[in-house]
């Protein structure tokens, strides 16, 4: 196990200025969750003083327990009627232009949870200045329920792929890496309009020779946006750290993932899945 102490680059300064407490207060009177405060993301104070959050739908609570994960898992919550009508005014209040909506995994719903992602996604949708991206669970595969988020036509669909196929058994023991690909493939196959994208961990044991065979598997399927950035292991009971990847081996990646022709790259230790969503949005679109 390596030291915890973080490395000069991985040290960030959070902003609590009072853009970032008017945004927390108009998500708490709302009562809206976010991954950002979920997962505690390094990036929360930045975004949330630009005003801008994560979305995340369903609760709190996870079905699932991946092991780089700190979102809580157990017991679920009931689903909120209220939610997408709450979203809808958030979006409002906050005078976004681009948003994510994503959610914890839900295998105890019928639907795994793809119908409240429609609720929202139709609710915010009357405001039709906002640009959508949708970060989704696997929905365990089911074709209906992929279609279902598909058929309401977010500008982005995002499936995170997090690590290599080597390391799932220890990281995401309830996951599977040939679905999680198969997911991005059928999005495209309903929809080619859609621009998808997915995610990957960096840090956990993984080889560059594996990183790169998942970014030839995910374009082998299309996927237009890749997002690399560093795994930092929540507590000593989640899974181990075994590396700070340097900033001049994510530089290194993104070359690698432009050159596999990933049509956007967002690659350096701070980046999340929906960090700075909206200029790589926009970066496929004028490609477009």
């Amino acid at each position: 196990m390596i030291t915890p102490k973080y490395p000069d680059w991985l040290k960030k300064r959070i902003n609590l200025d009072n853009d970032y407490q008017e945004t927390e207060k108009i998500l708490k009177d709302l009562n809206i969750n976010t991954v950002c405060q979920a997962a505690f993301c390094p990036n929360m104070g930045e975004c949330f003083s630009s005003g801008v959050a994560t979305f995340m739908i369903l609760g709190n609570i996870c079905t699932r327990n991946c092991r780089f994960c700190d979102i809580k898992n157990g017991e679920t919550e009931t689903v909120d009627p209220k939610e997408p009508e709450n979203i809808k005014n958030a979006v409002s209040q906050l005078n976004l232009e681009h948003i994510v909506i994503t959610s914890v995994t839900r295998d105890d719903l019928e639907d795994n949870g793809s119908k409240q992602f429609a609720a929202v996604l139709k609710s915010v949708k009357k405001n039709k200045a906002v640009t959508i991206e949708v970060l989704t669970p696997d929905f365990k595969g089911e074709f209906k329920d992929i279609k279902r988020v598909v058929d309401l036509g977010p500008d982005v669909y995002n499936h995170n792929i997090e690590t290599v196929p080597r390391l799932y058994s220890q990281v995401r023991p309830q996951a599977k890496y040939n679905r999680s690909i198969e997911l991005l493939k059928t999005v495209k196959e309903i929809n080619s309009d859609i621009i998808t994208k997915s995610g990957i961990m960096l840090g956990l044991g993984e080889k560059k020779e594996e990183v790169i065979e998942v970014m030839k598997d995910l374009r082998k399927v299309n996927c237009d946006i890749i997002t690399i950035g560093q795994y930092l292991q929540p507590s000593p009971k989640h899974a181990e750290l075994k590396e700070y990847v340097t900033p001049k081996k994510f530089k290194e990646y993104k070359n690698i993932a432009l050159r596999n022709g990933f049509r956007a790259v967002a690659s350096n230790p701070f980046v999340r899945s929906s960090y700075r969503a909206k200029k790589l949005f926009s970066t496929v679109k004028e490609i477009n």
